[in-house]
């Protein structure tokens, strides 16, 4: 059951558009131009749901997936599963092509201008493919790759993986540089539009490398989750770090954090919209918005385990999962358009394409 809540000093609720019961998810969703949207499930199914909150079609796979769609310029919509293959579905729910990877691909799909898709598998390979879904080149790392790239103005790809480094690749798959963590890396990276790529390691990091793949800065976080940085309108970062929403300036200074439950972890992204307001999704008390200040805007109530960053549509509603009780999927009317910074929410926008180039700053 949905409901209003009532965390910390909340002055106004948003409410209900609709609801629709998908199944269990992580797949963090997509929205296409027309109000479309479009997410994965455990229940082996791509989803697509129109604005309204009605099913258009469903499109079968052979396992779960994890893996957040993007959307390409033609509407194609692009995703990984744990059937170990990689998927192009058209606009109307008909499979264009798959690609067979070695494992499960649980890392969200990039798309490069000229239309290239880059994504991970968990057979430590990282993959470019062509629009018609052949192989362009794959380049091995020593580890499992679930972290999903973000592209950059110069098209070069960003990437971590499990073999504790994070790579930086030209487009055509030349490594330009590696930079060695102390952990496994199972976040995404946020690109600020100049040159900084922001990550974090399960070493407890949050890091800083400038463009030629040189240390910045690193922050200790003790941070353990999947959470991805994002960056908000006056450059800060935002970062969920165990049970805490942390802001992080630009050169490196932690600035302030917020929790609400000292054992509700934050395992989906934060997401920034109009006005530097942040949206924070905790695991089990559900949405939370914040003000600059970090002062509660308002908030609303999940039954539990919401693991999948939110979606935002054109119109500034807001759809997110509820992963636990009734499995259910929402629009929300919020009313508030992604902030126009480099990278304002996981996959830097709203057609999930983990490109900078799409945002403005």
């Amino acid at each position: 059951m949905w409901t209003a809540g009532s965390v910390g000093q909340a002055q106004t609720s948003p409410t209900n558009q609709w609801l629709i019961t998908l199944g269990i998810t992580d797949s963090s969703p997509a929205v296409g131009s027309d109000g479309t949207i479009y997410l994965g499930t455990f229940s082996q199914k791509l989803w697509a749901v129109d604005s309204n909150g009605v099913s258009r079609w469903q499109f079968k796979t052979g396992s779960e997936i994890k893996s957040s769609p993007a959307i390409g310029g033609d509407g194609t919509i692009y995703f990984g599963c744990r059937d170990r293959k990689f998927y192009a579905v058209s606009p109307k729910g008909k499979k264009k092509w798959e690609f067979a990877t070695g494992a499960w691909v649980d890392s969200s799909p990039a798309l490069g201008r000229d239309g290239t898709i880059y994504f991970g598998s968990w057979d430590k390979h990282f993959y470019a493919l062509n629009p018609d879904g052949t192989l362009k080149w794959q380049f091995e790392t020593g580890g499992e790759i679930v972290s999903s790239p973000a592209v950059g103005a110069d098209e070069n790809i960003y990437f971590g993986s499990h073999d504790k480094k994070f790579y930086s690749l030209a487009p055509d798959g030349r490594k330009r540089w590696e930079y060695a963590t102390g952990g496994q890396i199972i976040s995404s990276p946020a690109l600020n539009g100049d040159g900084v790529v922001y990550f974090t390691s399960l070493d407890g990091f949050c890091y800083a490398l400038n463009e030629d793949g040189s240390l910045r800065w690193r922050l200790k976080t003790g941070g353990a989750t999947e959470s991805s940085p994002v960056i908000g309108a006056d450059g800060m970062i935002y970062l969920g770090v165990n049970s805490f929403l942390w802001v992080i300036t630009p050169e490196g200074t932690k600035r302030g954090e917020r929790n609400f439950y000292l054992f509700d972890p934050i395992y989906a992204s934060p997401t920034v919209v109009e006005d530097n307001v942040v949206y924070v999704l905790f695991d089990n008390s559900g949405l939370v918005a914040l003000d600059a200040d970090q002062h509660t805007v308002w908030s609303f109530s999940l039954s539990g385990h919401s693991r999948a960053s939110p979606g935002i549509g054109a119109d500034g509603s807001l759809c997110a999962a509820d992963r636990y009780k009734d499995n259910v999927f929402c629009a929300l009317n919020t009313r508030r358009s992604l902030a126009r910074t480099p990278w304002p929410k996981f996959r830097a926008n709203s057609r999930n394409t983990g490109h900078v180039n799409e945002t403005s700053h």
